[in-house]
């Protein structure tokens, strides 16, 4: 059925269900299981009409970079040791700078991933419709499937 799974974490409770949920599936069906990070840039304010706006000197793109990085390191390392507990090792990628949902779409069609699994915060109502802005524009894409996890108790 699927033999190559992209989860998508950015290490919140909610994600970690995901990941959680995909890493059983994975497990279930004998696939590969790719867990992917995504950061995106620093925002730059470059200032509209009089105002002057924010430019970030080298020094904070760096340091930004590096805590960016570092979060990385701890939530793919969270992701890895959830697939061992249960017995599957899972390839870690993390894409910094980059607009998450596109992210996720182009790595899920260059790894040639046949599903992917992201959470959602499971809300009801309006706030129903709106599963996460990053959610919701991967499954908009649909060129790869999406299983989306509630990460609701």
């Amino acid at each position: 059925m699927y033999t190559n799974i992209l989860l998508s974490t950015d290490g919140s409770d909610v994600a970690r269900k995901g990941v959680e949920h995909g890493a059983a599936l994975a497990k279930a069906l004998n696939a590969k299981m790719t867990v992917i990070t995504v950061t995106e840039p620093l925002p730059v304010d470059y200032g509209s009409g009089h105002a002057s706006g924010w430019m970030p000197s080298q020094e904070e793109v760096e340091s930004f970079d590096a805590a960016s990085k570092e979060r990385a390191g701890k939530v793919l390392g969270e992701a890895r040791a959830m697939a061992e507990q249960i017995g599957i090792s899972a390839e870690l990628l993390y894409v910094p700078n980059a607009h998450p949902a596109t992210a996720i779409i182009e790595t899920a069609k260059s790894k040639g991933c046949d599903l992917i699994v992201m959470a959602s915060h499971g809300r009801r109502g309006l706030r129903k419709l709106l599963l996460g802005s990053q959610t919701s524009e991967v499954l908009g894409d649909g060129s790869v499937p999406v299983l989306v996890v509630s990460g609701h108790n």
